[in-house]
């Protein structure tokens, strides 16, 4: 069987756990970011590696739209945590042959949409690669009137949200998505969410992974869930239901937040999410995932993207 990121992520999780856990890290490997205290200040820590050939390929996107993506999907997990983003460092292996307008254009992207943000780019490290681009980004965000949103945050009779619409990122929302910082915030802050994640791998496997930290199940009214119009383009083309796209594509970067019932009413009306936010399900009791098709019911599970390291990309 293929090595999996999921087994490496419990690798590194149980070589960590050898040694005794650093003075004030909150929540470590498993969250969308690490959360720790510094001082009585509560900030979060994620990081992202991103490849060209798997992450977007150069030869089509450009050195700037690859800097944008390494830079926002980076701010998307700190959009999930319902943190503000501070400080942004980055590591680049710039491949043979780039030039100082393509350097240019990649450093112009990851700072400017890490201000665009309210985030500072404040170091990092350039090498020369011998092959493909390498863009490595870690961003620092903080907490502000509320603790950050973590996976395991679900209760029962919470409801399903997402933000945005979902399907067919491969025909460009990939590259030109918008994180969404401020919806976090405010559904952090002023709605009181009680967990989020953000769909990187996809909206199914991404909510089975939220409902499983919280020792939760879900049910999902799954034609409530709002489709890009990219994903019917893709239906036409191979066949596959809008729906499955919207279900198993990946790289959306939206939302999914568990939110007290009394309070999404005004979160749906809310107009400075600056996103649209759609009831999609129910949290509940038993231990089952369920989404539901018009009249039929079926098992959501872990289908969506995972990287495997055991077979050809």
């Amino acid at each position: 069987m293929a090595l999996r990121e999921r087994d490496v992520v419990e690798l590194v999780r149980s070589l960590a756990a050898r040694f005794p856990r650093s003075a004030g890290l909150l929540v470590g490997i498993g969250d969308d970011a690490a959360i720790a205290d510094s001082e009585g200040r509560t900030v979060v820590v994620t990081t992202d590696l991103l490849l060209d050939g798997i992450d977007f390929v150069l030869a089509e996107c450009g050195f700037w739209a690859a800097g944008r993506k390494a830079m926002a999907k980076n701010l998307s997990d700190v959009a999930a945590m319902g943190c503000e983003p501070w400080l942004a460092f980055t590591s680049t292996a710039l491949p043979p042959g780039t030039t100082g307008e393509e350097a240019h254009a990649l450093f112009d992207a990851l700072t400017s949409t890490a201000a665009a943000h309210g985030c500072t780019v404040a170091g990092g490290d350039t090498k020369r690669s011998s092959g493909p681009l390498v863009v490595n980004v870690t961003v620092i965000g903080r907490a502000r009137a509320r603790p950050p949103l973590v996976r395991s945050g679900a209760r029962v009779g919470d409801v399903v949200c997402v933000t945005g619409e979902f399907g067919g990122s491969i025909l460009g929302h990939h590259l030109s998505f918008e994180p969404r910082v401020w919806a976090g915030l405010r559904l952090n802050e002023v709605h009181g969410a009680h967990a989020a994640i953000d769909v990187s791998d996809g909206l199914e496997i991404d909510l089975v992974r939220l409902a499983d930290a919280s020792g939760v199940g879900v049910f999902v009214e799954l034609n409530a869930i709002p489709i890009r119009a990219a994903a019917d383009v893709l239906a036409q083309r191979d066949g596959v239901r809008a729906l499955e796209h919207a279900l198993h594509d990946g790289e959306d970067y939206e939302l999914i937040v568990a939110l007290p019932e009394h309070v999404v009413a005004d979160a749906v009306r809310d107009p400075e999410l600056g996103t649209p936010l759609t009831v999609i399900g129910r949290f509940t009791r038993e231990r089952e995932w369920i989404g539901w098709d018009g009249c039929i019911g079926r098992t959501l599970g872990a289908r969506g993207f995972e990287h495997e390291f055991g077979s050809e990309p």
